[in-house]
């Protein structure tokens, strides 16, 4: 029965509970496990075998990368937690103790495996978040440095080992004259990962590296990061001496309203930055334009954009020879009044027939510049087709040859305008009537006239969104939604477009649609919880939120994923039932079956039994049973029949069914019930604490009865074998305090209570070791070390 050598891979996950040091935790990595009994090896044409299962080590690496497991799943609680136990780690490191007892007999005995520590990786925080920070000597040296973010301090050997083993601390007392008891508390900065450096390999590790040493590819690659970091160092130690331009064209608006944007004129991050120095009269910044989109300062007029009350951004007006003649600086000073950097302006060209820049007309106070979208219903597009001046005495009717003409529509096609007014924080269009002054109607510079053909009442049908409001209403609106299902919370199912007004109804008639459901209301939608990115604990409720909006919204962010899953009763009427799963636990046979049992709130745990009785296998037809509340592996409490259901929570505790006992039926005056739970030692932390775990139990005592007598029945209630049972000790706890007992002490005398509700303080404790594997409802064939085996149904 051989053990099997493993080479060295990148790192080495080390145990951190359970373990006092780095020494422990590689004791327990190459810790022999033997399969036999129950557990054999099941090997290719031989079946099964006792056999012994293993690691040594081939050889072990110049760097040593230790992972601490800090980290770890609980199964009882459902969720991964922080393992914040003082774990100690040496300076210098003996791989080859104990005459090499972790390497193979195949090893090179001619490597001394001595290593000296280089680094602690320190995590400070909880398993949701926290702060990382390390602690470095670069040379071996006995200086150690901090190194946090972009901050390097020098620090002792204290802070960078002893502090950083985690555990308690103990708080200096306020009055020392007093006998006051030290107040604990743990500590959550604690190391997460050790490198060690073996010694015979130092000089070739810590070495100075040259120039020639690094690959060519390497060289070029940091060469040009530290040429683009000098690059971004000049400009921000610069930045103060220049000023942004941001110039937006006709061809900008052009290109991205009905692509990138559909509300407003145009989006600043994406149209040409110029980066000019403050003092540059601004007639020699129209130069810079003239040859960068090649069009003649003669021919160039510069609008200021302005921010409304309504927060939309439109040009404001054009800039004035007299402000032309200042520096771009200072025309950025006095034209921005929220001390922005940048300077945006609209530059105004004007083209002949022949596509060649013209000299642009005068601008009166008369003079409205407008600016134009096109909205086509049964393309659903929207589009910018030009500006145009009008006089503000003028009426939309006298420009509609010109707006056919910028459509490419018949000079006498009807349309219908509509002013875009706002879009934040609801759509504002309004219909524009065409016989109404510009000026009667509060038209100014910078305005967006939206139009389209006039539609014909029947058309209107055809269209989803036959009219301008309605089409900018669905893309303010729309959402794309991705859904996954609760059963595979990771992997997305279908995305649908769907609006943020659509009602619960709406979205649940869409999800059921796409899966080919015919009731919408067996469809349960679950929210997305930004920060965890798992679903929200509890599902929506039906009609529990009103618009879609609400469904997405998680404190303050907003997500777009829903997970759905389909029942098979409708959502209403699956919310005025219980849902509960209870492990029924059979009274002769070695498993435990789940039951979901769904029943309407107001019925008693009496109802949960009769149902379960119905569903279950009872040891013989008279058979009683109960209900049971199990946490931590302690029976908490023995639910009375008459119990409503509608407060009882699965969710962190388990339910557990069975049958009664008939020596539990028929107590005598002087007997005594008692809670019995297996528990282990765990001496973390230099202190010594019980931990329970398995499957808890009642048990009858009798007046006068002995542990030996006792223990004769709780072995054979178990079913352990005799050399197991022999190592098994027994003791009374209180608090958490074991008092062993010798087989000789009557076990009644530590038990003065005859009932056991509110007794789980008190207990009969059997001790041994716990080598069932950690999972939740685990199964092992060994009843007495943990959970039965497993079925689910439902």
């Amino acid at each position: 029965m051989p053990l099997v050598p493993i080479y060295f891979l990148a790192d080495l996950q080390l145990d951190v509970k359970g373990c006092r040091d780095v020494y422990a935790s590689f004791d327990k990595y190459v810790e022999v496990e033997r399969l036999e009994g129950d557990n054999k090896y099941h090997a290719e044409e031989h079946g099964l075998q006792d056999a012994k299962k293993g690691v040594l080590f081939i050889d072990f690496p110049p760097v040593l990368q230790l992972q601490l497991k800090r980290f770890e799943y609980d199964f009882m609680r459902d969720t991964m937690v922080k393992i914040n136990d003082r774990y100690e780690f040496p300076l210098q490191l003996d791989l080859d103790r104990e005459n090499g007892k972790y390497l193979s007999p195949d090893s090179d005995k001619s490597v001394r495996n001595l290593y000296t520590l280089h680094s602690v990786l320190v995590h400070s925080g909880g398993v949701h978040g926290g702060h990382y920070y390390a602690f470095i000597r670069p040379t071996l040296s006995d200086q150690w440095y901090k190194f946090d973010d972009e901050r390097v301090t020098k620090e002792d050997v204290k802070r960078a080992l002893e502090e950083q083993y985690g555990g308690e601390e103990e708080l200096p007392q306020t009055n020392p004259g007093f006998n006051n008891t030290p107040f604990k508390f743990t500590k959550y900065s604690n190391a997460y990962m050790l490198v060690y450096i073996r010694d015979s390999d130092k000089d070739k590790i810590i070495c100075n590296v040259d120039e020639k040493d690094i690959a060519e590819h390497l060289r070029i690659r940091l060469k040009k990061e530290q040429e683009e970091k000098e690059d971004k160092r000049r400009y921000k130690a610069q930045a103060h001496l220049y000023t942004i331009i941001k110039v937006a064209r006709d061809e900008d608006l052009a290109e991205q309203i009905g692509r990138d944007i559909y509300f407003d004129l145009v989006d600043h991050d994406k149209v040409r930055s110029f980066r000019i120095q403050k003092q540059t009269p601004f007639n020699l910044f129209k130069e810079e334009v003239a040859k960068e989109f090649g069009i003649p300062v003669q021919f160039q007029r510069f609008w200021i954009w302005a921010k409304r009350q309504n927060h939309t951004y439109r040009p404001n007006r054009p800039l004035t020879p007299q402000e032309e003649l200042q520096s771009v600086g200072h025309l950025r000073e006095v034209s921005n009044k929220t001390h922005n950097a940048e300077l945006k302006l609209f530059l105004e060209v004007e083209f002949g027939p022949d596509l060649r820049p013209i000299p642009l007309p005068d601008k009166t106070k008369e003079d409205i510049l407008l600016f134009f979208k096109l909205y086509e219903p049964q393309k659903r597009e929207l589009r910018f087709v030009g500006r145009l001046f009008v006089k503000s005495s003028s009426k939309p009717v006298d420009i509609l040859a010109k707006l056919n003409q910028l459509a490419g529509f018949g000079p006498d096609e009807e349309i219908e305008l509509y002013e875009e007014i706002k879009f934040e924080p609801c759509i504002m269009c309004e219909h524009l009537d065409k016989r109404t002054s510009f000026r009667l109607s509060q038209i100014e510079d910078g305005d967006i006239i939206c139009f389209q053909k006039s539609t014909p009442l029947e058309s209107e049908e055809e269209c989803k969104y036959p009219d301008v409001p309605s089409f900018l209403e669905y893309v303010h609106n729309r959402q794309i939604v991705h859904f996954r299902s609760l059963e595979k919370p990771k992997e997305e199912d279908f995305s649908l477009e769907l609006s943020k007004l659509h009602t619960y109804d709406d979205v649940v008639e869409k999800v059921a649609r796409q899966i080919g459901l015919e009731d919408p209301t067996k469809i349960r939608l679950t929210a997305h919880n930004c920060y965890s990115q798992q679903p929200k604990p509890q599902p929506i409720k039906y009609r529990g939120v009103e618009h879609l909006t609400d469904m997405l919204v998680h404190y303050n962010q907003s997500s777009d994923i829903l997970y759905y899953e389909v029942l098979d009763i409708p959502l209403p009427e699956l919310q005025g039932l219980k849902n509960l799963k209870v492990a029924f636990h059979h009274a002769t046979k070695d498993e435990v079956v789940i039951h979901n049992i769904r029943l309407p709130k107001q019925s008693t745990v009496g109802d949960v039994i009769n149902v379960l009785k119905t569903k279950v296998e009872l040891s013989h037809p008279n058979a009683e049973l109960r209900l049971l509340e199990v946490f931590y592996h302690k029976i908490y409490k023995i639910f009375p029949h008459t119990e409503k259901i509608e407060n009882i929570n699965d969710q962190y505790w388990t339910l557990r069914a069975e049958e009664i006992p008939e020596e539990e039926k028929n107590l005598a005056v002087h007997d005594r019930l008692i809670h019995v739970y297996h528990f282990t030692k765990d001496t973390a932390q230099n202190q010594m604490q019980v931990q329970n775990f398995g499957e808890p139990f009642f048990l009858v005592i009798h007046e006068g009865e002995t542990l030996a007598e006792v223990k004769v029945r709780v072995q054979k209630k178990l079913q352990v074998p005799d050399d197991e049972f022999s190592k098994w000790k027994f003791a009374f706890l209180s608090l958490g305090r074991p008092e062993y007992l010798q087989d000789s002490d009557i076990v009644s005398s530590r038990f003065q209570r005859r009932d056991v509700y509110g007794a789980w303080e008190q207990y009969l404790g059997l001790e041994h070791s716990d080598n069932a594997p950690k999972r939740a409802y685990a199964a092992n064939q060994n009843r007495h070390a943990y959970e039965k085996p497993v079925k689910i149904y439902n």
